[in-house]
């Protein structure tokens, strides 16, 4: 059975209160439904996987290694480089893949107990793991933990639709935070639609 983000409207009337303009978007989009995938193993993997390529090619990636492996830690270290790489993906990438694999089969991170610690504790962890950086970790604190208030600066995506949003030309990091405190304690919520934003020619 397939998992969505989960929000509701707490959270999007607290948006609206705190940005007019986020306001209209919402109102304009309404529910946003996000796939979230709770194995937080398979998540990290998957999201790898995305780093710099579209989303449809990266789904294609990880639908054939799921077919191989089924996403299981153990099956996934025992694969050689080269056929984790026959998938669709570069040797380099192959190589983060099987690392991660290593971590969670030797214990190195306990991927069961990640979701007990906080949000800084989980980027510490997952960006120890050699190609893995923060914007892979924020993304699986969203898509796999649900985490509600991630704002992510390393996300092209998001930087876009903020700029569209608000009609800027530049972005410096600062006013970034600044925008990003104005949507806690859920800036997660506001993340699905400046994403939404950053597509509006589509929508």
């Amino acid at each position: 059975m397939e998992k969505y983000f989960e929000y509701s409207e707490k959270e999007l009337a607290h948006l609206r209160k705190r940005d007019k303009k986020l306001s209209v978007l919402i109102d304009r989009i309404g529910i946003i439904k996000r796939k979230v995938n709770p194995d937080l193993f398979s998540a990290l993997v998957e999201s790898v996987i995305g780093q710099q390529i579209s989303g449809k090619a990266a789904a294609t990636v990880c639908s054939k290694l799921n077919e191989i492996c089924g996403m299981d830690s153990h099956k996934l270290y025992a694969m050689s480089l080269e056929k984790i790489q026959s998938c669709g993906m570069s040797m380099r990438k192959a190589g983060y893949i099987k690392n991660i694999a290593e971590t969670a089969v030797s214990k190195t991170i306990d991927f069961d107990e990640l979701p007990q610690k906080n949000d800084d504790e989980i980027i510490e962890i997952l960006t120890s793991i050699k190609g893995v950086g923060l914007w892979t970790a924020e993304m699986l604190l969203i898509f796999s933990l649900m985490r509600p208030n991630v704002v992510s600066y390393g996300d092209l995506a998001i930087r876009r639709g903020m700029m569209q949003l608000y009609n800027l030309k530049e972005l410096p990091k600062e006013r970034f935070l600044r925008y990003a405190k104005r949507y806690a304690p859920y800036g997660s919520v506001a993340s699905l639609y400046l994403w939404e934003m950053s597509h509006v020619d589509e929508i």
